[in-house]
């Protein structure tokens, strides 16, 4: 994601550049000159304009991403992902998938940014039977996470958890 904003900047750079360099105001008169620097300046908006729909278009392109149980367990057995558990506290004491960690999604808005720091990390987000994880998930890419995957509820969860 990060590459594509700086390939987006570049473009608008080298369009900006192409756009002044167009008009050559020493060779006109100042009328001319003038009409030359509305241009250039309407240019510069355009790309400008144009960049900012580009990075928002980039950053909308992240969508919701619902895997099984087995797929999340191969991401989890691969390693370097995070595993989220989105219910309270008595429901994760009560049984949780080993390494997970816990925010409740209710206390998203306060703790999001300290709990998860890197929005390119991967997230596989899990509840109880998968309504909490799907909204949770939802969450997570509004606020700008990249790479979030729902896998449901721990009622569906098939492997061992820690009690």
């Amino acid at each position: 994601m990060t590459k594509k904003i700086i390939l987006i900047l570049a473009i608008m750079t080298a369009m900006l550049t192409l756009a002044a360099c167009a008009v050559s105001p020493a060779t006109t008169t100042a009328g001319e000159s003038a009409t030359a620097d509305i241009a250039i300046s309407q240019a510069a908006t355009t790309a400008a304009e144009s960049a900012a729909s580009a990075v928002e278009s980039a950053a909308s392109t992240v969508e919701y991403i619902k895997i099984t149980a087995s797929e999340a367990k191969a991401l989890m057995d691969e390693g370097n992902v995070i595993v989220l558990d989105v219910r309270s506290q008595d429901e994760y004491d009560d049984g949780h998938i080993s390494g997970a960690i816990r925010l409740e999604y209710g206390e998203f808005p306060e703790k999001l940014a300290s709990v998860l720091p890197d929005k390119d990390a991967v997230i596989l987000v899990y509840c109880r039977s998968g309504n909490r994880s799907k909204t949770a998930s939802s969450l997570l890419i509004e606020a700008g996470y990249t790479q979030v995957m729902d896998f449901g509820g721990i009622i569906d969860w098939p492997y061992e958890v820690v009690r």
